[in-house]
């Protein structure tokens, strides 16, 4: 993945990525993406260091970065604490496909620069270990190759396409998140005199 860091360590997100799938079920609340016994940092480090361990304890150790995180229907619900998607975040993963969001996760996840993408059909198809490339600009999720061992039988051919962000909001994401962004427009007024 082409990335740049932004203030907080942090990979920025790309316009297009590729990367292995992880995938889990439905209902993944905040409180599996980062237990409350971790709430009292806000590092990004540590938290990455403990993404999802109550669900899959090597979780962290089998992830690269650039991966891609998979789940079904509701990810990211529970609580409205942005500690979930900085956990994802750096641990590695490039995005996060979902059959649905919970909607105080989607806008943290927006918030922080994490990519994420609703289909609910590619969340449904993938299994863990297949290789996909992501396309942020169309929404395009492309099966690039299946995994290697209890896989998936899908032709590697396969195309699904999430509705993809308006400019703004990949403007955004691109940025690293709502903070980055805006320091990014106001450096642009104050240079351009506006």
């Amino acid at each position: 993945m082409n990335s740049m860091k932004n203030n907080t360590g942090i990979p920025h997100a790309a316009k297009t990525v590729q990367g292995r799938t992880h995938v889990y079920g439905d209902n993944i609340d905040t409180d599996v993406i980062i237990p409350a016994r971790y709430l009292n940092t806000s590092d990004p480090r540590e938290l990455a260091a403990h993404c999802l361990e109550d669900l899959d304890p090597e979780f962290i150790n089998k992830i690269q970065p650039g991966d891609i995180l998979v789940a079904g229907e509701n990810f990211g619900c529970g609580s409205s604490r942005e500690h979930a998607p900085i956990a994802i975040k750096a641990a590695g993963i490039a995005c996060v496909i979902a059959a649905s969001f919970a909607r105080i996760f989607y806008r943290n996840a927006i918030n922080i620069g994490l990519p994420i993408l609703e289909c609910p059909d590619a969340a449904r198809a993938l299994h863990s270990g297949d290789m996909v490339a992501l396309d942020f600009e169309t929404g395009e999720i492309r099966l690039i190759a299946t995994a290697a061992e209890g896989g998936t039988t899908l032709p590697s051919n396969c195309i699904w396409k999430a509705q993809p962000f308006p400019l703004f909001i990949r403007d955004i994401i691109e940025a690293g998140g709502l903070v980055e962004a805006t320091r990014r427009r106001l450096a642009q007024k104050r240079r351009s005199g506006v």
